[in-house]
């Protein structure tokens, strides 16, 4: 159980001044924050969803709305209070207002993960339940990677092909084993054959572990941080009451038996109910 998640979770409005580099400080766990999964929306703009995480390094980015491979125009660091953004309109435009949801991991240490047939450069938080993952395979279609979260994860987010174009997919290994999301469209769950063989050490990498690199962000449920899980639409005004055991700071929504965006949904843009201002990890409208 956590009982202060704001230790391992953290969301962070910034409005940008337009120079070369602006240095955010995190208003969160008396200013000891330092982020190891950054994601950013400008709410200004249509742009980009921007994500960088410190296995890869600050310079490196993707983005979740495109199947673009990874390039260089990352964040300038992770600091240990925050980041430090680049000038580009994707973090810094002038007067734009942006958010920036940040992960705890292990501070950006990584070790090998050998658990598998493929070795992975791995950072882990056993309390948050939550792991970093990076590895260049071999093209072995039955490779399994180690994800370190010592059971079945709730919840794999993954991006084939570092250096080249790959869609994004997003497994939910304990209610669907057969079929996927993918996080830069909007359609329902598919068949695909890119993850499975889920169990409490490894999975499978289906796409042969691609040589080009592969990332995979790893989550399982903790009691009062975080929860994974699906329901079904009831069709009313009022809809479901879907119990999670804590009052989320950041809920992500996806319809999986149909054509739907993702919704992302946090406790700062947003302050009381109901709460409307969403972005969509598929799309970049403000």
């Amino acid at each position: 159980t956590i009982d202060d998640p704001s230790a391992y979770f953290h969301t962070q409005l910034y409005t940008g001044d337009g120079n070369a580099t602006q240095a955010i400080t995190n208003d969160a766990n008396a200013g000891d924050f330092k982020p190891d999964w950054l994601w950013i929306k400008n709410r200004s703009a249509e742009e980009h969803h921007m994500l960088a995480n410190s296995n890869r390094g600050a310079g490196k980015r993707l983005r979740s709305d495109t199947d673009a491979a990874e390039d260089n125009n990352g964040v300038t660091s992770f600091n240990t209070d925050g980041f430090t953004t680049l000038s580009s309109a994707v973090w810094n435009a002038n007067t734009h207002n942006y958010v920036a949801w940040q992960w705890k991991a292990n501070g950006g240490t990584t070790s090998t993960n050998s658990d598998g047939t493929v070795d992975v450069t791995i950072q882990v938080n056993a309390t948050a339940g939550f792991s970093i993952m990076t590895w260049t395979g071999n093209g072995n279609t039955s490779g399994t990677v180690g994800h370190g979260l010592g059971a079945i994860p709730d919840l794999i987010i993954n991006k084939y092909g570092l250096t080249s174009t790959s869609n994004w997919s997003v497994a939910f290994p304990k209610f669907e084993t057969s079929k996927l999301l993918a996080l830069n469209n909007d359609a329902a769950f598919f068949t695909a054959s890119g993850l499975s063989g889920y169990n409490s050490s490894v999975f499978t990498d289906g796409n042969g572990a691609s040589t080009s690199g592969t990332l995979s962000y790893c989550f399982k449920n903790i009691q009062g941080y975080s929860q994974f899980g699906k329901y079904e639409g009831n069709s009313n005004t009022d809809g479901p009451f879907v119990y999670l055991g804590f009052k989320p700071a950041y809920l992500v929504l996806k319809r999986a038996s149909g054509v739907n965006h993702w919704h992302l949904f946090d406790n700062k843009r947003d302050t009381d109910n109901v709460i409307q201002k969403h972005h969509g990890a598929d799309y970049n409208n403000a």
